[in-house]
């Protein structure tokens, strides 16, 4: 059974995201992996400096936890896969918009095609509701 090396977590300072990084966070160092957090500047997400998000996750660290930042812009599913295999990504944990079938099933989501397209495990972390 292979182990898992490296953990790459996009964070977009979404809720979701958020909670997603706490996973990664969790599992590279319950698995002694090096976590790897991506943001992708688009034009969705053009406003949020990812210093912010990134200093918001180093936050309360696990002692001795590796982690690595990396920023792309461009198309968002197009850059994690990219860079997931870049960096030889082991697993990607994202976080979830939860858009719904049917209006998911219309324009697609991230999560959606990072799933479908990406040739390592994907966790997909959602948001309470409440």
């Amino acid at each position: 059974m292979a182990t898992i090396q490296r953990i790459l977590v996009p964070v977009d300072g979404s809720v979701s995201s958020a909670k997603a990084a706490a996973k990664g966070k969790f599992y590279a160092d319950k698995c002694g992996a090096e976590l790897h957090l991506l943001y992708v500047a688009s034009e969705i997400q053009k406003d949020i400096p990812s210093s912010i998000i990134f200093d918001e996750i180093m936050k309360e660290l696990p002692p001795g936890l590796v982690v690595k930042t990396h920023e792309r812009a461009g198309n968002i599913a197009d850059e994690i896969l990219t860079k997931a295999d870049d960096i030889a990504a082991s697993m990607i944990i994202m976080g979830s918009r939860g858009l719904g079938i049917f209006k998911g099933a219309l324009i697609g989501s991230v999560s959606q095609q990072v799933v479908e397209r990406s040739m390592v495990p994907v966790m997909i972390v959602k948001a309470d509701n409440n």
